[in-house]
């Protein structure tokens, strides 16, 4: 997908921004101004199984892309088995913030399961959770490690190519985003949200709704720091390599070790760490040094 159909597409999102009226203090020189901020609003996540019709949960996020966000959710906490599970996702109505979600027959215990998961959830987004196997929503087989399968230079160049993609974020400041880029740097699929993890589930929702197979040989993007939760979401969603502008958590860390997942922080043009799963960025399989592939003492 290119940058010009991304941008295009989020001009037509008039839902994602909201336009305000501002005083904007510059140099101690005080004038109202016209500006664009990020919105946010609730949306009620509904599932329908066997015939009952329950609420799961309600999230803030950015409007639009709705039921892409609650097929992404219910992916990652494990509520979508397969594919096959997914009947039907629609939203109540044009103006409604409530996306329901037929799944298939027999999903009742998943649903209860996911349920429980949510309602011990704080602020932080895993308050009360004593274990890795409790915090993770669907069973989480390791990745397979293919070694040298990502170049250093298509790392760095990864922020720029992300900051390219992301109108809202270049009308409202307010916005993360999340991206799928293949190995060899194209950018795949881009989405943004006022919640990391909304982005997330979006980019994971779209791909499944659309039958696409790509995101196994992808690298998801994040704008900024890499939590336990969005290392969850790529390995559910066959992720292999996460990189970060901002920082991992311990937790985030062990996951990915756990993973297979290849996890970078404090992404850049000139640097990044590695914190798993080294093998799978070029001349690292063998262990050496990050200065020893780009060169600098």
């Amino acid at each position: 997908m290119s940058v010009q159909s991304l941008q295009a597409a989020f001009q037509q999102r008039s839902d994602a921004v909201q336009p305000r009226r501002v005083t904007r203090v510059q140099r101690g020189v005080a004038c109202e101004v016209p500006d664009l901020v990020a919105v946010e609003a609730p949306l009620e996540i509904r599932t329908v199984v066997d015939g009952v019709d329950s609420p799961l949960s309600v999230t803030l996020r950015t409007p639009g892309e709705d039921e892409a966000l609650a097929v992404g959710l219910l992916w990652a906490e494990g509520i979508l088995g397969e594919p096959g599970d997914l009947v039907s996702v629609r939203r109540c109505s044009s103006t409604a913030h409530v996306v329901r979600v037929e799944l298939a027959a027999g999903r009742g215990g998943q649903v209860a399961r996911a349920s429980r998961r949510f309602a011990s959830t704080g602020s932080c987004g895993l308050c009360g959770k004593s274990s890795l196997e409790a915090m993770t929503g669907r069973p989480l087989a390791p990745l397979p490690v293919d070694a040298d399968v990502v170049a250093p230079a298509t790392l760095h160049g990864l922020p720029a190519a992300l900051r390219r993609a992301q109108a809202a974020f270049e009308s409202t400041g307010g916005l993360h985003a999340v991206a799928a880029f293949a190995f060899d740097g194209s950018l795949v699929d881009l989405h943004e949200d006022i919640g990391r993890h909304n982005a997330f589930d979006k980019l994971v929702g779209t791909a499944l709704l659309a039958g696409a197979s790509y995101l196994p040989r992808s690298i998801a993007v994040l704008s900024g720091r890499a939590g336990f939760e969005m290392v969850q979401k790529a390995a559910a969603a066959g992720i292999p390599v996460v990189a970060a502008i901002g920082a991992p958590s311990s937790l985030a860390i062990e996951l990915a070790e756990r993973t297979g997942i290849t996890l970078a922080g404090f992404l850049s043009a000139e640097r990044c760490n590695v914190y798993s799963h080294p093998a799978r960025i070029v001349g690292l399989a063998a262990g050496e040094a990050w200065e020893a592939v780009d060169g600098r003492a």
